[in-house]
């Protein structure tokens, strides 16, 4: 039998194995707060939302865009509020393609436990990445997924792209 050693992973088996779910606790909520951008993942922050990486990624580059207000649906949000999603949503297209090229994406916004929503009192929409032949044996058989990339290096490039094309838009807003 083969092994494939992933070591790094295992401070995330054990950050999800903590229970934070307390009353009234939401990591979409609290994470902002603290101020601690690079270690929550926490991307870039705009107006009303902000850009998360995936701490638990399917595929290299796997964020989420979120609102800062606590709503458990997309419409919810204020025209402001979804504007700005949806602002974030293609400037992190743009980032993405520009820094793994990749042959598509899933764009989703899991609305309930029953429709997937792993918390589901905050909406979120997911961006994943996805390549030709990105699905192989690994989920399949084992259960097991093969990042190429750590998140730290996905956050350094994310962040950098991101900024750049930022100022890119208010250079030109101008």
């Amino acid at each position: 039998m083969d092994f494939l050693w992933a070591p790094w992973r295992s401070k995330y088996v054990a950050d999800s194995s903590k229970s934070k779910k307390e009353e009234g606790f939401c990591i979409f909520c609290e994470f902002p707060k603290q101020n601690l951008d690079e270690k929550n993942l926490i991307v870039y922050r705009s107006r009303h939302a902000y850009i998360i990486l995936n701490r638990f990624p399917y595929n290299p580059g796997h964020v989420m865009i979120v609102p800062y207000r606590h709503v458990s649906s997309i419409d919810l949000l204020d025209n402001n509020e979804a504007q700005d999603v949806f602002r974030l949503i293609k400037i992190t297209l743009s980032s993405i393609r520009k820094i793994y090229s990749p042959d598509g994406f899933n764009i989703g916004i899991n609305i309930g436990r029953t429709a997937g929503a792993g918390i589901e009192a905050h909406v979120h929409v997911h961006i994943v990445p996805r390549w030709n032949g990105d699905a192989n044996f690994m989920p399949v058989l084992s259960n097991t997924k093969v990042l190429p990339e750590d998140l730290d290096t996905t956050y350094a490039k994310l962040k950098k792209t991101i900024n750049d094309i930022i100022s890119n838009e208010d250079s030109l807003d101008h």
